[in-house]
């Protein structure tokens, strides 16, 4: 007959030992007893756990969308797996004003970047800037006098109109001085025996 295990010792009137209300019931039941701890089940016998449960996830916040992917957590007693994206370095560049760029949900590690287009940096320097004026840190000192340049010029007037600019000069914006002959007359005797008044010159072929 197999042995018969004492679960409950009654001295006198006094109960010296009650395992019957206990909620293990045996070894059956030895994993919900932490591995490493012993102690008595309903029936009399002595239990060693073998649970490895080392925390209480009832209280847990965490989602599966806010751990990262393939990652497993405990939460209400289950392990779950994570499902937010792993976008380790993710950045991006800006190239005109009001332009976002949109940080996409997920994880980060940290050493992704939002920059200024290398093509759009060089153009925010000093002499490309109204002076007094400072766009992202660079203080302006252009005046508006730096790349214009001046020359002088004259002409003489013809009989026909004439368009003159200081480009057909040259690389010149403006002329600083602009003068106009006077002019043509000229008084000659002719076969006749009176005279041949000439008043402005012809414009030279070209």
């Amino acid at each position: 007959m197999p042995t018969e295990l004492i679960n409950k010792v009654i001295y006198g009137d006094q109960i010296l030992i009650d395992l019957t209300d206990a909620t293990i019931t045996g070894s059956a039941e030895a994993n919900k007893i932490l591995s490493g701890y012993t102690a008595y089940g309903a029936d009399g016998s002595k239990v060693t756990g073998t649970s490895t449960f080392d925390v209480d996830s009832s209280s847990a916040t965490a989602t599966q969308a806010e751990v990262l992917s393939g990652k497993t957590f405990a939460k209400g007693g289950s392990v779950l797996t994570g499902t937010m994206a792993n976008l380790g370095g993710a950045g991006g560049t800006i190239t005109a004003k009001a332009q976002e760029v949109t940080v996409a949900q997920g994880y980060h590690d940290g050493s992704g970047k939002v920059k200024i287009d290398t093509t759009e940096q060089a153009k925010i320097v000093a002499n490309n800037i109204k002076e007094g004026v400072s766009i992202l840190g660079v203080t302006g000192t252009y005046t508006g006098s730096e790349r214009i340049k001046a020359t002088t010029g004259s002409t003489t007037p013809y009989t026909t109109a004439q368009t003159i600019l200081p480009s057909s000069l040259g690389d010149y914006d403006y002329f600083t001085q602009f003068s106009v002959d006077a002019i043509y007359y000229n008084e000659a005797s002719n076969s006749a025996g009176g005279l041949t008044v000439t008043i402005g010159s012809v414009a030279p072929s070209v």
